[in-house]
């Protein structure tokens, strides 16, 4: 599971591109003081643990805690654990933990550029009476005071030292270590053996996270390869992301920033490699880390340098652009004091305009409203024109019936008046069934001519009306009482009496047919039947 989430890993560092991991580092950069606050709360917390409670042998491996978070962190508070331990190992009688302490106090020393009293130290601690499991640290310690004393003397001997110590490490640390790997990768480089380093250098990568301390090591060691190779873009990626690693470690002993600097001075762009520097030398500063001072103080020169030549030109062209933006300001005034009068005037002509364009305003108000006037008289003059056409036209051809019908009615009673049936006559004349006939024959005939008129009658009249209260015709039904005297209310026959008088009913039923209705309206009672009259208005069938 470890080994799918590394390779994961690897795989989407290997798809990342060289300005996605310089993004990441400028933003480990802006939050550099976050990350150096989550150290010091780490170390606090572990502070937290009492001392006093502790053993001499618990105290003793106490401080050596403190002193490996300190190591990379601030030099002077690391030195100041190993003294303590030095005085425990001394209470103790223990050798090995005394000769441990001064190793570890070798290192530091030599990282703050007390070279004398490192190498007096060394000068005490004889290799022949050291424990085994020690001697990786003598030789670490020897290696480290002559990289720390190179940069402050630089000398062929010097690196020659340096590599006999680590060929003495790795004969005495053990191969499958992440210690000796590096170490083997570092003896190769030294060698010329830049193919199989890179090599052993990418597999430990893949195996390797981003949290791990090593990774910071193994990219720089990959950076310095690319170096060796003058593949400047690699170099850069892989130097970005050793110092993004020391950043977000908190580790202020890095040489990454340093070298990705001199990347950056190499592209000429001078603003990051000054950025770079200026980060770097803080680091150095606040871990005390004197021999990285020194080697930065050569590159920081040139930096600065060229950064203030730059800062200078950058100054002429603002003044430039100053005296430029003074002269253009003057002549704004002088525009802006120009529009303000010209703005006054038209202010004054838009004044007038205003109360000009109030007036057509009114106009073509009043303008609308007795167009709107006369589009209603219009629809209404229409609407009465096409009911009158309606009607004269199916008045004359119900006259012409009932005339038909009169007529045969004549024949009929003059045939039984010859024959003498007097008594058919008299049977005739009393029934009404021929009047009813008629009646219904004329509802219907009302019924199918109004619809014509206004086919979606029952529908708008309904819409008026609450839900529960709609009416619902029977089969067959065009129209019933309740919807006919309201149909002769649109059609303009208002008065009760002719209501009554047209659909043969008492006063009293067509009113309380009325009435009934309005109590049913889903709109306002005093507005509902002049909606009535507004039904089928616009949509009148033409």
């Amino acid at each position: 599971m470890l080994l799918l989430i590394v390779l994961t890993n690897f795989s989407a560092f290997a798809s990342e591109s060289t300005d996605d991991i310089i993004d990441k580092l400028n933003l480990a950069l802006k939050n550099k003081q976050h990350y150096v606050r989550l150290k010091e709360e780490r170390i606090l917390n572990f502070k937290k643990i009492k001392s006093e409670d502790l053993t001499k042998e618990q105290e003793y491996n106490y401080n050596k805690t403190l002193y490996t978070e300190y190591q990379k962190f601030n030099s002077d508070s690391a030195i100041l654990y190993v003294k303590k331990n030095l005085k425990i190992a001394d209470e103790l009688h223990d050798k090995d933990l005394a000769d441990l302490a001064n190793l570890q106090l070798v290192t530091l020393y030599s990282s703050s550029g007390k070279y004398r009293e490192s190498e007096a130290i060394l000068k005490i601690i004889d290799k022949n009476k050291l424990s085994k499991s020690l001697l990786p640290n003598y030789y670490v310690s020897y290696r480290e005071f002559f990289e720390h004393y190179a940069a402050n003397s630089y000398s062929k001997e010097y690196l020659q030292q340096i590599q006999k110590y680590r060929d003495s490490l790795l004969m005495v640390l053990d191969p499958k270590s992440i210690n000796y790997q590096i170490n083997k990768i570092q003896h190769d480089v030294y060698h010329k053996k830049i193919v199989s380093a890179q090599k052993q250098l990418m597999d430990l990568l893949k195996n390797t996270s981003e949290d791990d301390p090593q990774y910071a090591m193994i990219t720089y060691l990959l950076g310095s390869i690319y170096e060796h190779t003058h593949q400047l873009e690699l170099r850069k990626k892989y130097y970005a992301l050793s110092a993004t690693a020391d950043i977000k470690n908190a580790n202020k002993d890095n040489a990454s920033l340093q070298e990705l600097a001199l990347v950056f001075y190499e592209i000429e762009d001078v603003d990051m490699a000054y950025k770079l520097t200026q980060s770097a030398i803080e680091d150095a500063l606040y871990c005390n880390v004197q021999f990285r001072t020194l080697l930065m103080s050569e590159v920081y020169s040139i930096i600065n340098t060229v950064y203030l030549e730059k800062e200078a030109k950058r100054k002429t062209e603002l003044q430039l652009y100053l005296i430029c933006i003074s002269l253009l300001s003057v002549f704004l005034i002088i525009a802006v004091i120009y529009v303000y009068k010209q703005m006054k005037k038209v202010s004054r002509i838009r004044g007038e305009l205003y109360e000009t364009s109030q007036k057509l305003a009114e106009l073509n108000q009043d303008i609308t409203e007795t167009n709107n006037q006369l589009q209603e008289r219009n629809a209404q003059l229409s609407e009465s024109n096409h009911i009158k056409e309606e009607y004269i036209a199916h008045f004359f051809s119900l006259c012409s019936t009932y005339i038909n019908k009169l007529e045969n009615y004549r024949i009929i009673l003059n045939k039984k008046a010859t024959a003498k049936q007097f008594d058919e006559i008299y049977k005739m004349l009393k029934s009404t069934t021929l009047v009813d006939t008629e009646l219904e024959e004329l509802y219907k005939n009302f019924d199918i001519i109004f619809l014509n008129l206004y086919p979606t009658f029952v529908k708008d009249f309904n819409a008026l009306l609450i839900k529960e209260e709609q009416i619902v015709l029977k089969q067959g039904e065009l129209l019933n009482t309740e919807l006919r005297i309201f149909a002769l209310i649109r059609l303009g026959i208002n008065d009760s009496v002719k209501i009554a008088a047209f659909l043969r009913y008492s006063l009293s039923t067509i009113y309380n047919y009325r009435t009934r209705a309005r109590n049913k309206a889903a709109v306002s009672r005093n507005d509902f039947e002049e909606m009535v009259m507004k039904i089928g208005l616009i949509t009148l069938k033409m």
